[in-house]
């Protein structure tokens, strides 16, 4: 057993400082998804074309930070707050509200499969230490607007916004980044380039958030 446990922790660190210096080249997620679109009578698809973190629009780095984790820079993985929110949040609505920060969703998408099990909430926790610990956040929020599923067999920022804008993710205002990040609660139903009331409000919210974070240095 002992002998098992020491496996699984040096594969485990092994594949996280691997992805320190080398960018995933498909994850889990991407791969259920283009056999979800065989099965529908579609093409296997994965559109995807990396960026550095330092190609990638600034914007488009403070719209995600503010959209989906105001407290990335400072906390260790896990929004303790945050976590404590959605739970009540949960507990008076029928909607389930997510409290899982950047690096949780990166180590998610990364390294694991979908769902809402128990055992892969533990590894996610387990991955979400290890990427903190190995990575710096640059890398985290680079591999995450690189690999987050942004539309129907569309994957990272890039090739989104020459989907929905014509553009590359290298030159975003703030409000085509603030809407782009808008659609990732649900991506393959909504889109930026055409955005309902409800999206108009969250990117609204995004902006104002962007607004309030300040000054980050990337």
């Amino acid at each position: 057993m002992l002998k098992i446990l020491l496996y699984f922790l040096g594969i485990t660190l092994g594949w996280v400082l691997l992805y320190k210096f080398i960018n995933p080249p498909i994850t889990y997620l991407m791969v259920q998804r283009g056999f979800e679109r065989k099965a529908d009578g579609k093409s296997f698809k994965i559109d995807k074309q990396w960026l550095s973190f330092y190609e990638l629009s600034n914007n488009l780095k403070k719209a995600a930070i503010a959209g989906e984790d105001a407290n990335f820079m400072q906390h260790n993985g896990f929004d303790f707050e945050a976590m404590q929110k959605a739970f009540k949040k949960n507990q008076k609505g029928k909607k389930l509200r997510g409290g899982s920060t950047i690096s949780q969703q990166t180590a998610k998408n990364v390294f694991l499969w979908p769902g809402r099990s128990y055992i892969r909430k533990g590894f996610e926790a387990y991955f979400t230490f290890l990427i903190e610990l190995c990575w710096s956040k640059n890398r985290i929020l680079e591999v995450y607007l690189n690999v987050i599923e942004m539309g129907d067999g569309v994957y990272g920022a890039e090739k989104a916004c020459q989907k929905y804008y014509g553009k590359s993710a290298t030159s975003l205002s703030k409000a085509q980044a603030a809407l782009l990040i808008a659609v990732l609660p649900n991506p393959r139903k909504w889109s930026p380039a055409e955005p309902t009331n409800y999206l108009s409000h969250r990117q609204y919210l995004i902006l104002r958030n962007m607004r309030n974070l300040g000054k980050i240095e990337f």
